[in-house]
């Protein structure tokens, strides 16, 4: 039997779980089984925990549905747990160097206690210094093992669970388990603390908690805030029970109300049902205060005999008298221009138009990517819906007939971003623009991350010091109420770049739709648009940006390359969209296609791709067709930019570092060999997991049409999907 049993509930976490993982495995002290617990089998988080698990064998993971909860997750952990003593991690929580080796010698130490309370740190998700609020309550409490009742402030309700080790014996003999689902932490803690018998603090930081940007679930905005009074209820009904004495019953009904009471009283918590929330608190309050019990002084005791008398008027009158008008003035728009402010701000007073989706790409590029995928599948299933695309004046006559646009920064503009119902986007709106109640904003995104991004550039100067502002660049992640994510890779790394409390859906880039459903003609006719030559081998070149470097600059002769290859080859080259200015680059075998609105067209004509970073890699792999990376600059992108994983160890196909490593891939035809096929079939498997050409439908239906996730088309298996063909090449 394993001396600790370590829970870690995973829903939510997947792009910080491995770091809770990691720093369990990393103890020194080894004597323990580490518990996962994941959604379900094909869940983000079990993709991390499968791969944890092939390599220790100390790993063994249960499943529990997410309509169970923390609590059910955490309970179903317990039910699987054999070691002498329980720890629950959650999955956003690390374990400090040494916690489990201090927590086995002060258990020791104190001989058989039911529970070993400890210290916890509270790490600020951005900055500012951790704190330590257990410190203060476990520093009072006697140095050996005692009974509860020499440290009545001991209470448990408010403490996490993760800030105490339980005997697993005593948590089944009393046959405690988490109740509810939102706060669990409050009942299991309380009913805890009534049962047991013996306990023992250490007063040594064990966990470190990274608190999350978008706050825990108790303390968001919501209809669930009425549990803390079940909560409340259980505990003290549970104490009633046991004829808890005076002396202890008195610190646990103040610690529960003083919960209560913060709820009741803060502005956002409480959406609806203030007033019955605070009618049955009243009715509890006077249920349960004890004998003789006198409320503490100041504001807080105004609030306690106000809610033992019921009186919710005066409650309210106090909490308005609260409010600051500088909260008031953040909410307001802040368009440019003062006619501009008050025409928005007017429009923003009108009923949201439920048939009205925005859309914009690039911020204004025109009718592209992802919000062009999306519009001309509402088209077909939801035509409805009236749509409009936002776009620079220079994009004006690249839209499409038929398709209507707003000017950005113009009347119009300002209009339709009140007034629509859905806002679509593979880039970010406008600081000013307002998220409205009921409005549905779908973050689509434009590529799969290998550079880091958002919150994970911070600790990088030269992309931190282009980014601009991290506080507004994440309250316009704030918007979002969807993102979506072409494979599980970007699943985890979005949830860290972006903290908030948006929906993933994982159902592929509709811009990808295309690699799966484009047929031989639409290749020849894309070809023959770009003047690709018949019988030419097309060769697409796509560098990415670099940060450090000004203007572009292709870090290749192509003119050279194209010589040392052969004349079977051409070169269509596309710059990043940064540096597209619609100017020609090149000549004769290289054809710049930069300026060409697609890069899907692009990537469709292209028989194999020579890229260094970009990550139409991850896209073009979707074609099945060869991908070859010039890396020569690979450490200095590596250390300047951020990765979130090493490209040189996972590539999608060859690797050349040099002009001369690159020509000879070409010349001896290792780009197409089955050394470059089995790289690429790895790489399809981990990043092309759901784009099968049915992407846009299922963003169509889920988020325009409101359709249930059940309903919603499954992924098509990757080996069951056929790619466009390519033009000169036979598919393996």
């Amino acid at each position: 039997m394993p001396r600790f049993s370590i829970v870690v509930p995973s829903h939510g976490v997947a792009g910080r779980l491995s770091q809770a993982l990691d720093s369990v495995l990393a103890q020194s002290f080894g004597d323990f089984e580490l518990i996962p617990v994941c959604d379900a089998p094909d869940a983000p988080a079990a993709d991390v925990v499968t791969e944890y698990a092939e390599r220790d064998s100390r790993v063994t993971p249960v499943h529990s549905p997410p309509s169970d909860g923390l609590a059910g997750a955490r309970n179903t952990g317990l039910r699987a747990a054999v070691g002498g003593h329980v720890l629950f991690l959650d999955g956003d929580d690390v374990l400090v160097p040494g916690a489990l080796a201090a927590l086995d010698a002060r258990l020791d130490e104190a001989g058989e206690v039911d529970v070993l309370y400890f210290e916890h740190e509270r790490t600020p998700w951005w900055e500012g210094e951790p704190t330590n609020p257990a410190a203060p309550l476990l520093a009072r409490t006697p140095d050996g093992a005692f009974p509860p009742d020499r440290a009545p402030l001991l209470t448990g309700v408010t403490l996490p669970a993760w800030s105490a080790v339980y005997r697993r014996a005593f948590l089944t003999e009393h046959n405690i388990a988490f109740p509810g689902d939102h706060f669990t932490d409050v009942g299991f803690g309380g009913l805890v603390a009534l049962r047991a018998e013996r306990v023992a603090a250490l007063r040594t930081v064990v966990v470190r908690h990274l608190m999350r940007r978008q706050g825990n679930r108790p303390a968001l905005p919501g209809e669930h805030h009425a549990e803390l009074l079940d909560q409340t209820e259980l505990v003290l009904t549970r104490a009633a029970e046991q004829d808890l004495p005076a002396d202890r019953l008195k610190p646990l009904f103040e610690q529960l109300f003083a919960a209560v009471l913060k709820t009741a009283a803060h502005p956002r918590r409480l959406t609806s049902g203030r007033r019955a929330f605070f009618r049955r608190a009243s009715t509890l309050y006077r249920r349960h205060r004890p004998d003789g019990y006198r409320a503490p002084g100041g504001s807080l005791g105004v609030q306690h005999r106000l809610l033992a008398s019921g009186s919710y008027a005066a409650f309210r009158l106090l909490r308005a008298a609260h409010r600051t008008a500088s909260r008031a003035a953040a909410l307001l728009p802040r368009p440019r221009g003062l006619r501009t402010r008050l025409r928005y701000a007017a429009a923003l007073r009108l009923p949201l138009d439920r048939n009205l989706v925005v859309y914009c790409a690039y911020w204004g590029r025109g009718y592209v990517c992802n919000p062009a995928a999306i519009h001309a599948k509402a088209r077909e299933l939801a035509p409805h819906l009236r749509a409009v695309f936002l776009v620079e004046p220079d994009a004006v006559g690249s839209m499409p007939p038929g398709v209507d646009y707003a000017v950005i920064g113009s009347r119009k503009y300002w209009q339709v971003l009140a007034r629509a119902k859905y806002l679509v986007n593979n880039a970010n709106f406008a600081d000013a623009v307002v998220k409205r109640p009921g409005s549905v904003h779908l973050q689509t995104q434009h590529g799969t991350p290998l550079k880091t991004m958002a919150a994970d550039q911070a600790t990088y100067p030269v992309v931190a010091a282009a980014t601009g502002s991290f506080a507004k660049l994440l309250a316009r992640v704030d918007r979002w109420d969807y993102n979506l994510t072409s494979n599980r890779h970007s699943t985890e790394m979005w949830e860290r770049a972006f903290p908030s409390t948006h929906e993933t859906l994982e159902y592929g880039y509709p811009r990808n739709d295309v690699y799966c459903t484009a047929s031989a003609e639409d290749v020849a006719r894309v070809r023959k648009e770009l003047g690709v030559p018949d019988g030419k081998k097309a060769l697409l070149y796509a560098p990415t940006h670099r940060d450090y470097a000004t203007g572009f600059e292709t870090g290749l002769d192509l003119a050279e390359f194209c010589e040392a290859i052969g004349d079977e080859y051409v070169v269509l080259l596309r710059a990043h969209y940064f540096y597209d200015r619609g100017a020609s680059r090149g000549g004769g075998r290289i054809i710049d296609v930069t300026g060409h609105r697609s890069s899907e067209d692009v990537c469709l004509a292209a028989d194999g791709l020579i890229t260094d970073y970009s990550s139409i890699m991850f896209d073009y792999a979707n074609l099945d067709r060869p991908i070859v990376v010039y890396a020569d600059d690979w450490d200095v992108y590596r250390e300047t930019r951020g990765v979130y994983f090493d490209l040189m160890e996972l590539p999608p196909g060859r690797v050349a570092r040099t002009p001369g490593e690159l020509a000879a891939v070409f010349r001896d035809g290792s780009w197409a060999d089955e050394t470059a096929t089995s790289l690429r079939a790895a790489f399809r498997e981990r990043f092309c997991q759901f784009d099968d050409g049915r992407a846009a439908e299922r963003v169509v239906r889920r988020v325009l049409l409101g359709e249930p996730p059940a309903s919603i088309p499954p992924v098509i298996p990757l080996a069951e999907r056929v790619p466009a063909p390519a033009a000169t090449l036979v598919r393996s």
